[in-house]
């Protein structure tokens, strides 16, 4: 009867109100995916088949499909506020060590009392550690930075041609007419203890071979040993290093320190010059730092997780994974913008962020929900013209009935 269609109809509309109303009452929550519901109509059977002149039975929900389509970024000043921008899911887990068990779009994240990355519901976001497994990521924000001994120092100057052999010698360190020129650079031992390693330039002009230089080396004031001979060509470029013709590199030590390892340091002179200009120096850097403590995070692209230290040293504590599925509509709807993996999903795919098809990470970024406000709008009005046109065939058949039992 067309009373079993039109009930049909209506329970069709009324889910399909229901969906465009609950995309629409998520129109604001991260990471959410709108869904719409799918219908097929019904014909029955007769022992030859559909007939051609069954007028069918109505319609039946054959689906509530979602759209992983891409929301927009909506930027933050968390750093845990992580985006997906591209395919993929974070990987939750129930604790630190367990195994996935959800998998989400939503990165508002914060850190537990413990500094692991947790979501609202207290969920963990997995990825792999220090060590390189699959674990519950961590942030040690009371950590101290180790220290890095100095093991090179690079210092580029420029010598001045004008300069000529001092007229008093030998060189001595505390008088200052035994040199022509002087800078210092801080150096690092093993436990983070700061040294200053000064070097001075003692110009052997107009003697053989000409355009030459000694470098003495003292750290603290003890020698390092040397001095280190610098030959430059006519044109003022650095032929030499202790008369290696293209080296530019010497070595100094080791050098003891008390409660340290030794030091041992070497020297880059790329690039020096003696040029008929006042001394300079050009560039000068050294590889070491002392002992830091923790003062930021921060996220790339890749879902590296840096932890900043006030040494200057980053330190890498772990990478996001990223999961990715077959069939995204197969996979089961926990709420809590919550999906789980099935059988119709397929199995998870695990990679770091850009590789294999998964997306890039945008720290400080959450993820809207795809919901278009003004097209669920419209088809709330679609909708609603659906239900009611429903209710006129129940009322136009309930008239016919009525007209049938008015018959005398």
């Amino acid at each position: 009867m067309a009373f079993n269609t039109a009930l049909s109809g209506l329970s069709a509309a009324a889910l399909d109100l229901q969906t465009t109303g609950n995309n629409i009452a998520n129109a604001n929550t991260t990471g959410f995916k709108k869904s719409r519901a799918e219908f097929a109509d019904v014909y029955a059977k007769s022992l030859g088949g559909n007939s051609k002149v069954l007028p069918g039975s109505g319609v039946r929900t054959s689906a509530i499909a979602q759209s992983f389509t891409q929301g927009n970024m909506e930027y933050t000043d968390n750093v845990l506020d992580l985006a997906i921008n591209g395919a993929g899911f974070f990987v939750l887990a129930d604790s630190p060590t367990g195994a996935p068990t959800a998998y989400t779009r939503a990165g508002a994240f914060k850190l537990d009392k413990d500094g692991y990355i947790v979501t609202n519901q207290g969920k963990y976001l997995v990825g792999w550690g220090k060590d390189f497994s699959l674990q519950g990521l961590k942030v040690e924000t009371t950590g101290t930075g180790a220290p890095k001994a100095t093991g090179q120092v690079k210092l580029q100057v420029n010598l001045d041609a004008k300069s000529v052999q001092p007229s008093v010698t030998p060189f001595d360190p505390t008088k200052p007419e035994t040199y022509n020129h002087v800078t210092s650079v801080t150096v690092y031992d093993s436990l983070g203890n700061a040294h200053t390693v000064t070097s001075y330039f003692v110009s052997k002009n107009p003697t053989t071979p000409p355009n030459s230089w000694d470098v003495y080396q003292y750290i603290d004031g003890n020698s390092l040993g040397g001095p280190t001979a610098l030959e430059f060509s006519a044109t003022g470029s650095l032929l030499s290093v202790d008369g290696t013709p293209g080296n530019t590199t010497a070595t100094y030590g080791p050098y003891a320190i008390p409660g340290a390892d030794d030091l041992n340091i070497v020297y880059d002179f790329a690039g020096s010059t003696q040029y008929n200009s006042d001394f300079s120096v050009d560039s000068l850097s050294q590889d070491g730092y002392s002992a830091g403590i923790f003062t930021g995070l921060t996220i790339d692209e890749q879902g590296n997780l840096w932890a900043s230290f006030s040494n200057g040293s980053p330190q890498k504590l772990g990478q996001i994974a990223l999961a990715r599925f077959a069939n995204e509509q197969g996979l089961t709807k926990l709420g809590d913008t919550l999906w789980a993996e099935s059988f119709a999903s397929g199995e998870r795919l695990l990679n770091p962020p850009g590789i294999g098809g998964s997306g890039s990470i945008q720290s400080g970024a959450l993820e809207t929900s795809n919901v278009d406000l003004s097209k669920e709008l419209v088809h709330l009005i679609v909708a609603q013209q659906a239900y009611q046109a429903n209710a006129e065939t129940i009322s136009t058949e309930n008239q016919v009935i009525q007209s049938l039992l008015n018959i005398r």
